[in-house]
């Protein structure tokens, strides 16, 4: 056979794919579709191509544009499944057990990504996780310069098999809210260890804010600086693998592998995993977004900033999905012995809630000191869950911890004022509160001696005579038992503005 003919063969056998109507990876079989809001359906064709939609009853049908996309909407959809949904033009899609219900994003770094699999009572957790109407999507990691428009990944009803390496937050947020709500869950994981939060926020965001400009002044300095890092990391890369080795060889630890420098490509590029892990999610209709994520600020230079990081990522995501301010819920940093900023980080995270429908779980009294990933997300999830139930779903119930809302002076003592404190306050397991130290205006502080009076706390010390200022568990690692009725820990709060916490 001649090149010439074997070339047309290819050309005629490639034609069909061209035409072939194709959906982006979220639109799958086992699919999970957020129930009263109008639903997008999009995806590629041939340009000039009619798609047309099938789904419980509804069609729509619409024309793709010259670069080949079209995009149907789907009038609000009532929970259930599963179902069957068609998607045709020139070749025919049938999408299988499709339910309808409610869907999350759980994003942000390793304490997102921690699976079930390593989490307290891992094997009966597992076991346990058969949920036909609980659906999982795990993003596969990727960074992009430009925002992309698809992602990889499956839809996987939950089975013991799927949850075993799938976010345990996400797993048991959405287990819990599928047992309280009764009601099919979807679960998107678009999540990254070690990242920092201006890698998930996009570009123009970050542009618009000018306290944020040292992020990229700082990223320039990685790349000038990375030909001469990599060229170190080579090295200590090449000295490590003998050791590592050694360290094998006579039944020892290995010491830990080097990791490669931040560069071209890396996942803490700026905007780097928004266009890659995010963007491509946002015409899918969602029910709001939980979030876990910190650790990889919470030093010097970022942790103050991180305020109005934070608030302008919550704000951009929003804007990119365009369904309003939905219930954006998140993590406050758990307790763990660090590098002293993360009590400023924490502080930066309770900022945000300043933002329409948003809740913070508190988690200063399940962490572990020696490890910055604890391993009872169940209550992580249980907590997250509780702020959905109030702020997404209007539940009335206690969903918070105690936050700090005003100080008072009366005669040398510091009254603290609380918000989500209905009921009274409590030290966890009886006794004295800890983690109280108040000062005057020499800004230094001592240990403080404490009385509960109802939602308040009474805050005095005979070494301060005119005392101003009290903070609360303000350590990575601090002493924290203050507890509202529903058993939910205080956040962490300083009442000063002094710089000495900067």
């Amino acid at each position: 056979m001649s090149l010439a003919r074997r070339w047309l063969l290819l050309l005629a056998s490639a034609a069909p794919l061209a035409a072939e109507v194709r959906l982006p990876a979220i639109l799958s079989d086992h699919l999970a579709l957020q129930q009263g809001v109008p639903v997008r359906i999009w995806g590629r064709a041939e340009p000039g191509e009619s798609v047309r939609v099938e789904f419980r009853g509804q069609a729509a049908s619409a024309q793709t544009d010259s670069a080949g996309r079209w995009a149907v909407y789907l009038s609000p959809l009532q929970a259930g499944g599963p179902f069957e949904m068609t998607v045709a033009g020139r070749n025919k899609l049938v999408l299988q057990d499709v339910l309808v219900g409610e869907v999350w994003v759980g994003s942000g770094q390793s304490n997102m990504v921690w699976p079930v699999s390593r989490s307290d009572n891992a094997e009966q957790e597992m076991a346990q996780a058969n949920y036909p109407q609980i659906r999982l999507f795990q993003v596969k990691l990727a960074v992009a310069d430009q925002p992309a428009e698809d992602v990889e990944g499956v839809w996987r009803a939950c089975t013991p098999e799927a949850v075993k390496n799938f976010s345990a937050v996400g797993y048991y947020f959405a287990r819990e809210i599928h047992q309280k709500r009764r009601a099919p869950v979807g679960v998107i994981q678009s999540a990254w260890g070690g990242t920092p939060a201006q890698s998930w926020t996009s570009r123009p965001a970050l542009e618009a804010e000018p306290a944020l400009k040292f992020i990229f002044e700082e990223w320039q300095k990685a790349l000038e600086d990375y030909p001469a890092a990599r060229q170190r990391y080579e090295q200590r890369l090449e000295e490590w693998k003998p050791a590592a080795a050694q360290a094998k060889t006579e039944g020892k630890t290995p010491p830990p592998q080097p990791r490669p420098p931040a560069g071209p490509g890396h996942q803490n590029t700026p905007a780097g995993l928004y266009n890659a892990m995010i963007a491509p999610l946002v015409p899918y209709a969602i029910r709001g977004v939980i979030w876990y994520q910190g650790e990889a600020n919470a030093s010097k230079n970022h942790a103050y900033p991180y305020r109005r990081l934070f608030r302008a990522m919550i704000e951009d995501w929003r804007r990119a999905w365009g369904l309003g301010s939905f219930p954006f819920l998140f993590v406050q940093l758990a307790n763990f012995q660090s590098n002293g900023f993360w009590p400023l980080l924490r502080e930066s995270q309770v900022e945000a809630l300043g933002l329409r429908n948003t809740g913070m779980a508190v988690s200063i009294d399940i962490g572990n000191s020696q490890d910055i990933h604890p391993t009872n997300k169940q209550d992580l999830g249980r907590r997250l869950a509780l702020a959905a139930r109030a702020v997404a779903y209007g539940e009335d119930l206690v969903y918070s911890g105690p936050l700090y809302r005003q100080l008072t002076s009366e005669s040398g003592r510091l009254r603290v004022w609380f918000d989500h404190a209905s009921g009274g306050l409590a030290a966890r397991g009886g006794g004295p509160l800890a983690g109280f130290t108040i000062a005057g205006e020499d800004g230094k502080f001592q240990a403080a001696e404490t009385r509960l009076e109802g939602e308040t706390v009474v805050v005095w010390s005979p070494q301060v005579s005119r005392p101003v200022a009290v903070r609360y568990a303000w350590a990575d690692d601090p002493a924290a038992n203050l507890i509202n009725p529903a058993g939910l820990p205080a956040s962490p709060f300083r009442t000063d503005a002094w710089p000495d916490a900067l």
